[in-house]
């Protein structure tokens, strides 16, 4: 079997002499025999190596290198809840840690490798060790928010066959309630102070773990996450992802979107739910070896994420457009950030008068970027580059963006089209492996030579890309992807509704929002209808995770539907937007 290199060729990666070699205008930390072995991989020249595994590989050499005393004395996590409760890790506890929980997950549980677990907490220390124990363990990962209602975690254990879950206290009597409808789950581990019977105490059993445990060897292409994934139609897609499409991928792009040292620290607010916060919050900041920064955030307060960047020597800054929106309506002249000096926006177009408006007070840009679930960040503004408003940057190296039409041709600058990847002849390390057990998804998914977004755009004469729109029906509001048959199943389980159609609305500080068109029962139609409105967004609420109830109902006599029965989403979605 021929490598590109052997792995233990990795530590001339972890280098810290000065850089020497620029890409897309950054410096690279790759020796130059190193470098020259990623660019032929680029071009389809050289193999990928047959074994990796981000925490043998990445995690460990880094705590090596801390040892030895080469790399700053920063820490590798930091996290903070705001109440005074602190954590700091380097790598060396990092790994001294994660071994343990691994030794949880393997010896107290009898997880093996391959097998899937279902990992729901909100932003505490314990999902980084949980996720770096289940790379060592070869288990593969399944993240949810926590704002999952009990039958969104009854369908997610259902179709993804997970034998395990770990969450909190809050959202364990959500898993017993459906927990026996689910023949294949065999353990519960509980993050808590407290107990609950049928589940393990994660933090105690961790405890008491030796440190010892040996990485397992992982094939480069071996599944490592699995995230569900909002679609038009049918419930949350199951999007695979390898050891390399998310581990190994940013030692071959490197600093694509990120200008990060191991001197630097970078705090990304999104949900652990999303695969943002496993590229910003984990995966990549540490392949430089830099610190990843995390504020429990219940609530998104814009007082506090302003503070915080005053408290903390926070170098990057990553969030949702909406986080911006919030950030931009106080003023801004009170704060002194410690340290800030990079920003970034993704999940959705940010306005261009709010990238003005943080300029003029901070004096920082914001760089945008454009990712999906199936392949992670599309296209970024690289720092150095001309920031050109309304405009997600150029394409990400690994992947040859074009915009193309319905029978995948590719159009000239200036036309619209549907944004695509090509995916053949050679599929680019950083794509998904697949829709698990959908064959028909990942199928439909291809035109051509071409992956297509399923979003609109169009590319100018210097190669940035503009966002237009979904080219479905996708809602996506303060960066969470909204499928619109999670809400229409969740309302029409409500006696009031005969039938509805979701979609989106325009939203000054969430972008867009949630939008439904209600066909009320004849019996409800004297209720009062601001009380009815209520009690429907409770209902969806309480049915679903909380961020996809409607903040908008309208209730209509009938639906617009084309001759074969089938709503015209896109009617009332233009509609909505002033589009007729």
């Amino acid at each position: 079997m021929k490598l590109l290199f052997k792995l233990q060729s990795l530590k001339l990666l972890w280098t810290l002499k000065p850089p020497h070699r620029t890409f897309h205008g950054y410096p690279r930390l790759l020796s130059s025999d190193v470098y020259s072995q990623y660019e032929s991989i680029r071009q389809g020249k050289q193999e990928i190596p047959k074994y990796f595994n981000f925490a043998s590989d990445v995690l460990d050499k880094w705590s090596e290198i801390e040892k030895a005393g080469k790399r700053p004395s920063n820490p590798a996590f930091w996290w903070v809840n705001g109440e005074g409760e602190e954590v700091k890790w380097s790598f060396e506890e990092l790994g001294f840690l994660s071994r343990k929980v691994a030794n949880v997950l393997t010896k107290q549980c009898g997880l093996q490798k391959g097998d899937r677990l279902i990992l729901i907490l909100p932003r505490i220390p314990e999902w980084w060790l949980v996720k770096v124990a289940c790379m060592r363990a070869g288990i593969v990962i399944i993240p949810g928010t926590s704002q999952l209602s009990a039958k969104d975690i009854l369908y997610r254990l259902q179709a993804s066959k997970a034998t395990c879950v770990i969450t909190t206290d809050k959202l364990a009597p959500a898993v017993d309630s459906v927990a026996s409808q689910c023949q294949l789950l065999k353990t519960k581990l509980m993050v808590s102070k407290g107990s609950r019977e049928g589940w393990l105490n994660f933090t105690e059993l961790y405890q008491m773990q030796s440190a010892e445990h040996s990485c397992i060897k992982t094939r480069i292409q071996d599944p490592m996450i699995i995230f569900f994934t909002s679609g038009t139609t049918g419930f949350p897609k199951m999007t695979q992802h390898s050891q390399g499409s998310l581990g190994f991928r940013p030692l071959l792009s490197e600093r694509y979107w990120l200008d990060l040292t191991p001197s630097d620290m970078i705090w990304n607010t999104a949900d652990t739910g999303w695969i943002l916060t496993s590229i910003a919050s984990f995966f990549d900041p540490w392949v430089f070896g830099s610190c990843i920064f995390i504020h429990n955030l219940p609530q998104t307060d814009s007082a506090v994420i302003l503070n915080t960047l005053c408290r903390f020597p926070i170098d990057t800054l990553v969030g949702a457009p909406t986080l911006f929106r919030m950030l931009v309506q106080n003023d801004l002249s009170k704060y002194k950030f410690m340290k800030l000096k990079y920003c970034m926006s993704g999940g959705e177009p940010l306005n261009p008068e709010v990238m003005e408006q943080w300029k003029s007070q901070t004096g920082l840009d914001i760089h945008e970027v454009y990712g999906q679930t199936e392949m992670g960040i599309i296209c970024s503004v690289f720092g150095g580059m001309k920031i050109k408003p309304g405009s997600m940057g150029k394409a990400a190296p690994l992947y040859d963006v074009q915009i193309v039409d319905k029978n995948a041709n590719i159009l000239p600058p200036g036309q619209q089209g549907e944004i695509a990847i090509r995916s053949k002849p050679i599929r680019p390390l950083g794509f998904f492996s697949e829709y698990l057990d959908n064959p028909k998804k990942t199928a439909e998914s291809e035109r051509g030579d071409f992956y297509v977004t399923g979003d609109r755009g169009l590319m100018d004469e210097e190669g940035y890309f503009q966002f237009i729109g979904r080219d479905d029906d996708i809602i996506i509001s303060s960066g969470y992807r909204i499928g619109p048959f999670e809400v229409e199943n969740a309302l029409i389980e409500h006696p009031a509704v005969v039938e509805s159609a979701v979609v989106s609305s325009p939203d000054p500080l969430r972008g867009e929002v949630v939008k439904a068109f209600v066909v009320l029962s004849p019996t409800f139609s004297s209720t009062d209808q601001k009380s009815l409105i209520h009690d429907l967004q409770d209902h969806v609420k309480k049915t679903t995770a909380p961020y996809k109830y409607p903040r908008k109902v309208e209730f209509v006599k009938e639906l617009p539907k084309t001759v074969t029965g089938k709503i015209k989403r896109n009617e009332l979605r233009d509609k909505e937007w002033g589009r007729i």
